[in-house]
């Protein structure tokens, strides 16, 4: 019997943390199981995580060997300066619920900016090097793997290499200094040399860096050398579909539904005028739209969709299981998926996309139609993705989504979208895990 190869994975993510941010790693370690791995976990004992989900900690394989630490967060003294709950989990992407955030979220976004770097988890970096370099000298392992944000835990992988010369693997699941809202933390120049000195010493330092599309790496490539770099996209577990039940039925109503955080930067205006002229055309398609709003909604998205006169129409849910969101994804008369109009927009290509295009709902996908989406749903022959002013077309799509719901003509779309099983995936970072193992001196 051969001999398996050890791998520890670093993420501050892990069940039951719920959200996007726990998906990709937890589906590779399951996978990589399977594969032959001796997987091993390094995550926080207490974290502040923006959500939980009891239910995933269903999906951790038993041999998983789990090593956990407390960590020292800021967010205790954060909740106390902005009059926060303690039990209230902390919205990612600057997303505020109120009118009006307070002045005291803005001081703390900007003490968060220049002295949190590269994030509110620095005060884990050290002891979780020195206990780590502990642990690995009664249990050594033949990889590490660190995945970002928090970009912290890369700086604990790059510590630990450093004593031990075990090969690196640095995933980053969204951008370092090129992140949707790197303007939003106000940055010293002092403050943004370093976060960028921190990423390429990263970089540098990694044996292989992983990304999850090619903009992401066309940009990592001005840092580095783009040989070491090697895209591995999110997707969609195939076995989460197998819990779902064979007869499920679409929604009653003709709803529109958006999964995850609606942050400012999805609040295209457009949208919300286009819908708003076909309610006070189409008397029939106004009885029937139901905006459906699952998971945190910015206070600009319900006050753009007062101002449309659209908020009889919202169906607002805070929160849902994942299982519980798969199956309102596949429910849906159509599915709403808006990238953030952000600088690095052609690259952001979401964990929910492969998720979205596995039921066979229609989308209404608003991006730029050069980007990364863009590609991927040419690739499936899926319908096109619109430009964030393209109101005609955006009218256009919902309406034949819309007669088809009147026709009751409901088949899902077709498409091969088995390129982005996280198993096929995972086989993918199976065979490039044994490559830097294999090629990493002795």
């Amino acid at each position: 019997m051969s001999k398996k190869n050890k791998v520890l994975i670093l993420s501050y993510y892990w069940p039951p943390s719920g959200g996007a941010g726990v998906q990709r790693w937890l589906k590779f370690a399951k996978y990589l199981v399977e594969l032959g791995w001796e997987v091993s976990v390094y995550c926080p004992k207490n974290p502040e995580y923006p959500s939980i989900d009891e239910g995933l900690l269903q999906e951790v394989p038993p041999s998983i060997t789990l090593i956990q630490r407390e960590i020292w967060e800021p967010y205790s003294w954060y909740k106390k300066f902005t009059g926060t709950k303690k039990d209230e989990g902390i919205n990612t992407g600057f997303l505020s619920e109120a009118e009006k955030p307070k002045k005291t979220e803005a001081l703390s976004r900007w003490i968060r900016g220049n002295f949190f770097i590269p994030d509110a988890r620095k005060f884990w970096i050290k002891p979780s090097i020195k206990f780590l370099n502990k642990y690995l000298e009664h249990h050594p392992q033949d990889l590490l793997i660190s995945t970002g944000p928090p970009h912290s835990m890369h700086l604990i992988a790059q510590g630990i290499k450093k004593q031990h010369g075990t090969p690196w693997l640095s995933d980053f699941r969204d951008p370092w200094t090129n992140i949707d809202f790197y303007e939003e933390l106000q940055l010293s120049a002092w403050a943004d040399r370093k976060h960028h000195q921190l990423e390429q010493s990263v970089c540098d330092d990694a044996d292989a860096l992983v990304v999850v599309g090619k903009t992401m790496k066309e940009e990592f490539s001005e840092i580095t050398s783009a040989q070491k770099i090697k895209v591995i996209p999110n997707g969609y577990d195939e076995a989460d579909y197998q819990d779902l039940p064979q007869d499920l039925e679409l929604d009653a109503h003709f709803t529109l539904a958006h999964i995850g955080s609606f942050s400012p930067s999805r609040n295209i205006p457009v949208l919300w005028e286009a819908l708003a002229d076909l309610c006070k055309t189409n008397d029939q398609f106004k009885a029937h739209l139901r905006i459906k709003l699952i998971g945190k909604v910015d206070f600009s998205v319900m006050e753009a969709l007062r101002q449309h006169e659209l908020e009889a129409q919202v169906e607002k849910v805070e929160y849902l299981p994942h299982h519980e969101v798969l199956k309102a994804q596949a429910q849906a008369q159509m599915l709403l998926l808006i990238v953030n109009q952000t600088k690095n927009a052609k690259g952001i290509v979401t964990g929910k996309v492969f998720e979205y295009l596995r039921t066979g709902r229609p989308i209404l996908a608003l991006a730029p139609e050069d980007g990364d989406l863009s590609a991927i749903f040419q690739s499936l022959n899926r319908t096109a993705v619109l430009g964030y002013e393209e109101k005609e077309k955006i009218k256009t799509q919902v309406m034949d989504a819309f007669h088809a719901f009147l026709k009751g003509e409901n088949t899902p779309i077709q498409g091969d979208v088995a390129t982005f099983s996280r198993k096929t995936l995972s086989k993918e970072l199976d065979g490039l895990m044994k490559e830097l193992i294999a090629n990493h001196p002795q």
